[in-house]
């Protein structure tokens, strides 16, 4: 294992480790969307959703765009798309779908 892959698999993780940011990259797994269209479908202040759109455009989860005076975002599907597949076999195989996760509510 590579040097210092605590530290990137800490910073990783704890990016992911947030009902925000997991429901923001739920989301966009519709289709890209503007930053005010996701406060109000989250029910969060703008600035809140901001900051972790911020992070996860740091770890290059998302993608991000200006069109006029809107930035619109979309999901980088190399990485999410293979990630949030892991997560669902990982369930499917060891937590009876989700259903036997000691963590599920």
């Amino acid at each position: 294992m590579k040097r210092g892959i605590n530290k990137i698999c800490y910073g990783f993780f704890s990016t992911l480790a947030n009902p925000t940011r997991l429901a923001i990259l739920e989301r966009l797994k519709d289709g890209p969307m503007n930053v005010s269209g996701l406060a109000e479908y989250l029910h969060q202040e703008q600035s809140m959703v901001s900051h972790n759109l911020k992070l996860l455009e740091g770890c290059n989860f998302i993608n991000s765009e200006r069109r006029g005076k809107e930035k619109y975002v979309s999901l980088n599907n190399g990485l999410i798309d293979p990630l949030f597949a892991l997560v669902e076999g990982h369930a499917d195989a060891y937590c009876g779908g989700g259903a036997n996760c000691r963590f599920a509510d």
